[in-house]
């Protein structure tokens, strides 16, 4: 059952993170999963960096973390992707 939780900890994320960016028509609900999931990673990394709490459980502010990782990660993938100007 938990392992549904973070799942769906990481639908939630990468969803949000796609509307936030406005790529949420070009990707999926697997990107979704996996960027949220991903993203959670980062967001929680970011913040132990900064000396605040990563991911502390199925909540709000578990959600926010992990969202903000995932627009990181979207973020840098456009950076790589992006043609040279």
């Amino acid at each position: 059952m938990e392992l549904l939780l973070w799942i769906l900890l990481g639908i939630t994320a990468g969803w949000l993170a796609s509307i936030i960016l406005g790529t949420h028509a070009t990707q999926g609900l697997v990107t979704d999963i996996i960027l949220g999931t991903v993203g959670a990673i980062v967001g929680g990394l970011l913040l132990n960096i900064l000396g605040q709490p990563g991911l502390v459980g199925f909540n709000i502010y578990s959600i926010a973390v992990a969202t903000l990782g995932a627009i990181v990660l979207i973020w840098f993938g456009r950076l790589i992707n992006s043609p040279a100007r």
